[in-house]
């Protein structure tokens, strides 16, 4: 028998920003001292059996490789507060700025990120492309897009459609939804809100073999939890990413990949629903590829040493 489902039953497959906000603000009791004692001994704890995986990891995130000048709107870790307005991004960067000294100073940029910044940054996201040395990758807003789900429908009891559900207000997104709105292999509404006559719930999204990840303002918020379910991402190559890694992601591996005009959603659709052992592949593929953010102390150790890089390289 399998095990009940709290976060499907009682968290409507979300993670549960309650328990985000209390942990985060017992956090900021903590004295600074404590936690800065405890840094060197995080830095060393032994990684031997994946160190070479924890430094490609930082090094991904971190590109820095010479000492760069940080401007003058650079942040002090001391001086550092709660901001008045989106403060997950405080909380998911102090998280770990907490460890080091309260005099390095650093830049930080809230939100969704899509250029690359003057000075070396503390980001949610970036551009894939291009040199994006400056864009310094932390899992910033986590509990909105690191948010993995239990899939207790197999996928070949899901039915042979694209779900999607949007504003459909980014002019991308909405040329998608006008060529295929009325396409017999889509399910697709305007519905953003709980309060919209079409909304569908994750749950219900999981009902079908195929779920939309269009980039939004940045990346695929949804993305994450279409890969931990059984069910398969469908989207363009991406063009930006986060802590997730999307760059990294290959296209009929990981997820069913489109052209950017979207031109051949049918053809990739046809062509997976008669190839079901080829779907499952790629189901299989991305529960592996989620499975590596699932170790919180590795995950810890590797944005801690994003961070002394950031250190090392800026002055």
């Amino acid at each position: 028998m399998s095990s009940m489902n709290f976060k499907r039953i009682f968290l409507r497959n979300k993670n549960n920003k309650v328990y985000y906000y209390i942990k985060a603000i017992l956090r900021e009791l903590v004295p600074g001292r404590l936690t800065r004692c405890r840094l060197r001994k995080l830095l060393t704890q032994d990684h031997r059996q994946d160190l070479s995986y924890v430094e490609e990891r930082i090094n991904y995130y971190n590109k820095l490789g010479e000492v760069k000048t940080l401007g003058e709107q650079a942040i002090a870790i001391g001086s550092y507060k709660i901001p008045n307005h989106i403060r997950v991004y405080y909380f998911d960067s102090k998280e770990y700025l907490r460890y080091f000294d309260p005099r390095l100073r650093f830049h930080i940029l809230p939100g969704d990120i899509i250029h690359v910044p003057e000075f070396p940054t503390l980001v949610k996201s970036r551009p894939v492309a291009g040199d994006n040395t400056n864009s310094v990758l932390l899992n910033l807003d986590k509990a909105r897009h690191f948010n993995f789900i239990k899939d207790h429908i197999p996928f070949h009891q899901k039915a042979n459609m694209l779900v999607g559900r949007s504003g459909f207000s980014q002019l991308h997104r909405a040329r998608f939804f006008e060529m295929y709105k009325d396409h017999p292999l889509c399910d697709l509404k305007k519905a953003a809100l709980p309060s919209d006559p079409d909304y569908l719930s994750i749950s219900g999204h999981l009902r079908y073999k195929f779920i939309l990840a269009l980039e939004g303002n940045d990346v695929a918020t949804n993305l994450k939890w279409i890969m931990s379910s059984n069910s398969i991402a469908v989207m363009p190559l991406p063009k930006y990413e986060t802590w997730f890694m999307e760059g990294r992601l290959v296209p009929d591996y990981h997820f069913i990949c489109i052209k950017d005009d979207y031109s051949d959603l049918e053809e990739r659709l046809d062509y997976f629903i008669r190839h079901d052992d080829k779907a499952m592949a790629i189901v299989r593929n991305a529960h592996d590829y989620i499975g590596q953010f699932k170790n919180k102390k590795r995950e810890d150790i590797i944005a801690l040493k994003v961070l002394r890089k950031y250190f090392d390289f800026t002055a």
